[in-house]
């Protein structure tokens, strides 16, 4: 009996899991579904799913009738997300061990001041940070987008990190320190090896959260710096909504995420489950 029962639970569960997965996919399909349609078919209420298909939105996204093109807008975003996650690890890395491995004192106290960084509304650094920058003549400016992004992805980056390193075998650390290695030996040939999906999963995260950044982006850049999440504001005109459009911008600015989470995935799974069970 209680064979049919685990049996029956876990089918349940598996069930749950695919129906859920479903729901969360079905916004992305649809928007893919309506990328492929005219624009008098995208509005139609209710929806048509037997509209014809036609790449017009594509071809008038990557400015083939002659509108803007999004390259550089992408380009932008592609260096800001993935100049800032290369420096939030550098600087992550080594404050994750000195928090973890070789702890100083009152690590605790650090480690509450890294997320107390992030309770901050970010609108209410907003006008600090655009006066500096104009002062500084740095508006406009994509290494000023990678200087924000490190420092708002640092402290996540920490906190996910320490909780990593704290896995790792201190009596391995031990062994190479016996043999001679030093510090930096350690942390590139020792522990990085073994926390390397933490470490995966953690670029992730960053690269996530820098490639969909919007508000600083926004009020922070023009033309020359301009990222892809602000390209796509532009589709928003006093003309109107243009939904095939906006689907078709909005599922290729998605498609470096999607591409970079399905690469990453086995890593950022066992990234995330390290240190779950003992």
């Amino acid at each position: 009996m209680s064979t049919a029962l685990n049996v029956v639970r876990r089918n349940g569960l598996g069930l749950v899991a695919w129906l859920t997965g479903i729901v969360f996919f079905l916004p992305i399909a649809w928007m893919a579904l309506t990328s492929f349609h005219s624009e008098a078919d995208a509005a139609t209420n209710p929806p048509s799913f037997t509209a014809g298909l036609t790449l017009d939105s594509y071809r008038e996204f990557f400015g083939v009738g002659g509108g803007a093109s999004p390259w550089p807008a992408l380009i932008n975003s592609a260096m800001a997300s993935v100049v800032s996650t290369l420096f939030v690890l550098l600087l992550a890395f080594p404050a994750a061990y000195a928090l973890s491995i070789r702890r100083v004192r009152k690590w605790t106290d650090v480690l509450f001041f890294f997320l107390s960084t992030k309770m901050l509304p970010a609108v209410a650094g907003l006008l600090p940070i655009y006066l500096f920058a104009k002062n500084a003549g740095m508006l406009d400016n994509i290494w000023l987008l990678v200087i924000l992004y490190t420092s708002m992805n640092l402290p996540i980056a920490v906190w996910m990190m320490q909780s990593f390193l704290a896995e790792v075998p201190v009596e391995v650390i031990e062994a190479a320190r016996v043999d001679g290695a030093r510090l930096p030996t350690i942390l590139a040939r020792v522990v990085a090896p073994i926390s390397l999906p933490g470490v995966a999963a953690t670029a992730l995260i960053c690269f996530i959260f820098s490639w969909n950044e919007l508000l600083f982006a926004r009020v922070l850049t023009g033309v020359v710096a301009e990222t892809a999440p602000v390209f796509l504001t532009g589709f928003i005109t006093s003309q109107g909504l243009f939904l095939a459009k906006v689907c078709a911008a909005s599922l290729v600015v998605s498609l470096p995420v999607l591409a970079a989470g399905f690469t990453a995935q086995d890593k950022l799974v066992q990234g995330l489950s390290l240190g779950a069970v003992k």
